[in-house]
């Protein structure tokens, strides 16, 4: 059976623990379960590497120092999940404790170290994180993304494997389309995925951040951010509060509409700045080689 599993590894995960990543790492962790390389030890903290496909970014500093004080009277009663490295371990599965483990002044932990590759490190740590709901939905849109990215995942098999429909992976994706101070506010908890995603109606990214703003500040409700951003869309924009600039020039505005179709991108250009917007390096070089810019 071990060996079964372990050739299983090289075809994807999806062939050892199905959709249930959670269960798979409790039968390791906990009931002996199958996994390559698996052994049991006893890890000083200073040896175990933080795992660089952690999706969370935010740990509620209470609730650390809370499971720091049932670590010290009762110990960690389920193991840290590592792999071996060139130097020490890697952390596959255990962020909390191994931070609560330091707050409690640990010197060793007890660790199940298995052989896991890159890529089953990696979706193991995502998928683990979405399907506990740990994390804040910035989070879970880019570790969804990643899995897209690295992983070579469809939006249909990744609601597969989440358990969700299509079309909430495809609403989470779309967060990411947020100018980067409106995702700050969703991580810091000042605004809902339900506040931010009417915002993407909008075309310019500074009127987004303007409008995030004045929802944050009035406190709106979902209904309200969706009529005021129904009314911005519409045209019927706040003449004091949000436009800072008079009406751009038609001319302007000609050869933005021109260099978006010849680019196939969204161009804007703003006093004496030109943005043309990209998706990543593949479509970087796409618009550059259209620009000659790109040497043979």
């Amino acid at each position: 059976m071990a060996d079964k599993k372990k050739s299983g590894l090289g075809r994807g995960l999806n062939s050892i623990f199905g959709s249930d990543v959670e269960q798979f790492l409790e039968d390791i962790q906990n009931n002996g379960g199958d996994a390559p390389g698996r052994k049991e030890v006893e890890i000083p903290v200073s040896e175990i590497r933080p795992n660089p496909y952690q999706p969370r970014k935010e740990f509620e500093e209470k609730s650390l120092n809370e499971l720091a004080d049932s670590i010290r009277l009762h110990g960690i009663f389920t193991p840290l999940l590592v792999r071996p490295s060139v130097q020490g371990y890697e952390l596959i599965a255990g962020e909390r404790r191994l931070r609560a483990a330091k707050i409690a002044g640990l010197a060793t932990v007890p660790a199940i170290s298995v052989d896991f590759t890159d890529e089953e490190m990696m979706e193991i740590s995502l998928l683990e994180n979405v399907q506990r709901e740990n994390l804040n939905p910035i989070e879970e849109a880019a570790a969804y993304e990643s899995l897209i990215k690295r992983l070579g995942y469809t939006q249909e098999q990744l609601a597969e494997r989440v358990g969700k429909s299509r079309e909430y992976c495809a609403n989470m994706l779309r967060l990411l389309k947020l100018p980067y101070p409106v995702q700050e506010m969703v991580t810091e908890k000042q605004l809902t995925m339900g506040h931010v995603r009417p915002l993407l109606g909008l075309n310019d990214e500074e009127e987004m951040i303007e409008a995030a703003e004045k929802i944050r500040k009035e406190r709106m409700s979902v209904r309200e951010v969706e009529r005021y951003v129904k009314e911005l869309a519409g045209g019927n924009k706040p003449e004091k509060k949000l436009r800072r600039e008079p009406e751009k020039d038609p001319l302007i505005r000609d050869l933005e509409n021109r260099m978006t179709s010849k680019l196939g991108t969204k161009v804007s250009i703003s006093g004496k700045n030109l943005n043309i917007r990209f998706t990543d390096t593949a479509d970087l070089n796409r618009i550059l080689d259209l620009l000659g810019m790109i040497e043979e």
